[in-house]
């Protein structure tokens, strides 16, 4: 008998750029860790709200540090984020609704594109180069046209409401189930002491057998 599946749920926003950092390494670990991984939709702006946080790309000091945090760990990951030019733009007129909508939408009628639709977003938001995510247009048609339903907003509304509960205070979120108990880990950078929740072995962001298809 093998070891026992962990749930690892992960919290996130595409307009949350650490959110991708922490999707990409979760993504790449799940097998090698043997972790279920559930990818949560949340919206960014509700958890900001509840807890009284403000994005740190609206304040100069935090912007300018993202910025240069970001170049670096584009390397470092080996994700190709950019820092967008019109990111305030982004952050405040476009927001982050409609799209977190729509991955809510996929997660309910096909959950199974969930990452892939996910990652395809953040492509847009965040890299110069966007990949498909294999979504026929008439499928993609159909879940657009469902993220102003009842069904969708409620559910994105519960699983931001989740992350609130779980001490949320801005995404992502990572929620390790292990040993009967809960852990909540916040931001990009805490793959380390989650191995050491699961008793599992860190070996980088990029672990050997990612690099080597890499």
């Amino acid at each position: 008998m093998g070891p026992l599946t962990r749930t690892v749920e992960l919290f996130y926003d595409v307009l949350s750029p650490y959110s991708w950092l922490g999707f990409e390494i979760l993504c790449r670990y799940q097998n090698i860790w043997n972790i279920n991984l559930q990818l949560r939709p949340s919206l960014i702006t509700g958890i900001m709200k509840d807890s009284g946080n403000k994005p740190p790309g609206l304040l100069p000091r935090k912007g300018l540090y993202m910025a240069n945090d970001l170049k670096l760990l584009r390397h470092h990951l080996q994700i190709p984020i950019h820092f967008p030019k019109d990111f305030l733009s982004v952050m405040l007129e476009k927001g982050s609704l409609s799209a977190m909508r729509f991955l809510t939408a996929v997660n309910l009628e096909h959950p199974e594109m969930l990452e892939k639709a996910s990652r395809e977003l953040w492509m847009r938001v965040w890299s110069r180069a966007a990949e498909k995510a294999g979504m026929p247009a008439e499928q993609a048609q159909g879940l657009l046209e469902k993220i102003a339903t009842p069904k969708v907003k409620n559910q994105l509304k519960e699983t931001t409401e989740a992350a609130c509960r779980y001490g949320a205070f801005g995404l992502p979120i990572t929620v390790a189930h292990v040993d009967g108990q809960t852990h909540m880990l916040f931001g990009s950078d805490r793959m380390e002491l989650l191995a050491h929740l699961l008793g599992e072995k860190w070996m980088g962001p990029v672990p050997p057998a990612v690099n080597a298809r890499l």
